[in-house]
């Protein structure tokens, strides 16, 4: 008997060997976890970036992590600006899961020819995408006809033209991992419910601008915003409070919501129910000349609805909820809801597609979608659990579909320099992980320092955050190479060469920021809506 209690000790101690051993080195089997149910990360909510080394003075962490005043009153109370380079992980997530950042795929990439990544890219995986799912009430959900194209999918409001009622709207992209230099390309619509949309149960596009504008207006906490033209006598509301009703191009603060959402009322910085989002995540186009754009090809489609709402109150109490399991050294939960996705625990319901091995768009699963729940859950600097609507051009000219050349680089609520300058000087790189080579070259002196003057005096953001056409080959052809892997739960960044700047293990010893290199920060931008739709009020 104690023989076999040796060789059965023995065996479990192999067997937990070959697991941490299969995990450290794992590349092309990240599908085996999901087809046996076995959780390969149940730290995924920590994102491959909140690894990156500080070396002290480097701070990437701040566009995430804030603390905020009592007397802001923000229904968002994470208040977790202290993790701002610094390690708070369970023991778990000690050991970075996302090893693909630590794989060179130089060599990789070079089986695939400019013309093949070109071919690839430039073909629609999205267009069949709903009749590929025809029983997925989200999937239909998430269609609009022709988004592969957006000329052909919305007019020049950003109003899908297949009366979905998605809107799209020109956003300044969240530093740095959504820049395109860094992989990706990509764009957001919402929609609002029905009764947002109609009076007396009748589409109409002056009360849905209306509401749209008013939800803007309750998210950044403005008191008046600039709209399309309005017409009051439709709505049967003094909106600019001028005492008359006609034709109006601004909107002052209402209580309540219009047309058949009348009795619902405006709560700040928070969303009305059955609000919802689709964010596409795409390939870099590149044209004849150069120029990269929106790729037709998706990498992943996005979706959140809130699905209830929750006032401040009652989220404040899901923030303490979460902040007491911490405490406790308790995983974090991700609450599956089978084909609708997950639920993050704040009334949004959190779903995607992503690319199978052929290239067409697939359910993500459970393990996939727990990533998610890293920036959509509890993140300080969020509003309502959401990133790019906050950050939409404000008023009038934000509703269209998304357009970096026509956007300055504005600063942040609070400072008077421009965001993305601010950001290239506190990381000390063009991307969290300081490896992006041609960022460096292109806007920093040979000692580290940022060519301030030369970002500073761009026409657009357009030119300081898209690579040039090599680089933007490579990182398609990079990622491709990680969904012929489908090794999407070893992490997603389309990264050409392994990360130096990363940890694979965090040390318990590992300095923590210095107190200077902390920074305060809004989400919100400070836009003056001027004849170039970029110029800070």
């Amino acid at each position: 008997m104690k023989y076999l209690n040796l060789v059965l000790a023995a065996f479990i101690t192999f067997a937990s060997f070959c697991v941490f051993a299969n995990k450290q080195n794992a590349s092309h089997n990240a599908l085996d976890y999901i087809k046996h149910n076995e959780i390969y990360n149940p730290e995924a909510v920590i994102p491959p970036q909140c690894y990156t080394k500080t070396e002290g003075k480097n701070n990437p962490c701040y566009a995430c992590h804030q603390t905020y005043k009592h007397s802001e009153k923000r229904p968002n109370i994470m208040n977790d600006g202290d993790l701002q380079g610094d390690y708070q992980f369970s023991d778990e997530g000690m050991n970075n899961s996302w090893k693909n950042l630590f794989i060179d795929r130089s060599d990789l990439i070079k089986g695939i020819s400019d013309d093949a990544i070109l071919a690839y890219v430039n073909q629609d995986n999205y267009g069949q995408f709903a009749h590929t799912h025809p029983t997925s009430p989200q999937a239909n959900a998430m269609f609009i006809n022709n988004l592969a194209y957006p000329e052909k999918a919305f007019n020049q409001q950003g109003l899908a033209k297949d009366n979905s009622h998605w809107v799209a709207f020109n956003y300044k992209p969240f530093p740095s991992t959504f820049w395109p230099t860094n992989g990706s390309t990509g764009d957001a619509m919402i929609r609002l419910p029905s009764a947002f949309r109609e009076i007396n149960g009748e589409f109409n596009l002056d009360v849905y601008f209306a509401n749209l504008s008013l939800v803007e207006m309750a998210i950044k906490e403005l008191p008046a915003i600039s709209t399309p033209e309005i017409d009051e006598r439709i709505i049967n509301v003094d909106l600019n409070n001028d005492g008359t009703l006609g034709k109006v191009t601004q909107i002052n603060k209402q209580s309540h919501y219009l047309g058949d959402a009348k009795q619902v009322p405006l709560h700040s910085m928070l969303y009305p129910k059955g609000t919802e989002f689709l964010h596409t995540v795409r390939y870099l186009g590149v044209d004849e000349k150069g120029e990269i754009y929106n790729a037709p090809r998706m990498k992943e489609v996005r979706y959140m609805k809130k699905h209830g709402f929750k006032s401040a109150n009652k989220l404040r109490g899901a923030y303490t909820l979460e902040a007491k399991e911490k405490e406790f050294e308790q995983l974090p939960k991700t609450i599956s809801i089978g084909e609708r996705g997950i639920d993050n625990g704040f009334s949004w319901t959190i779903n995607g597609y992503i690319e199978d091995q052929q290239g067409k768009l697939r359910p993500q699963h459970y393990q996939e979608l727990m990533f998610c729940n890293g920036c959509h859950k509890t993140v300080g600097t969020t509003i309502d659990q959401t990133f790019s609507f906050p950050r939409k051009v404000e008023g009038k000219l934000g509703w269209r579909y998304i357009d970096l050349k026509a956007q300055k680089d504005v600063p942040t609520l609070g400072e008077s320099q421009g965001e993305f300058l601010t950001y290239l000087q506190r990381v000390g790189g063009g991307d969290e992980f300081r490896q992006n080579q041609e960022m460096l070259l292109r806007w920093f002196d040979s000692d580290g320092t940022v060519k301030r003057d030369k970002v500073a005096n761009l026409s657009s953001i357009y030119e300081l955050i898209m690579p040039s056409k090599e680089r933007a080959l490579k990182l398609n052809k990079a990622y491709k190479t990680i969904v012929q892997e489908q090794s999407f739960l070893f992490g997603r960044d389309a990264n050409i060469s392994k990360a130096k700047n990363v940890l694979e293990q965090v040390d318990d010893k590992q300095a923590p920021l210095a107190p200077e290199h902390h920074h305060k920060w809004d989400i919100r931008l400070a836009w003056l809506m001027g004849e170039d739709n970029a110029v800070r009020r």
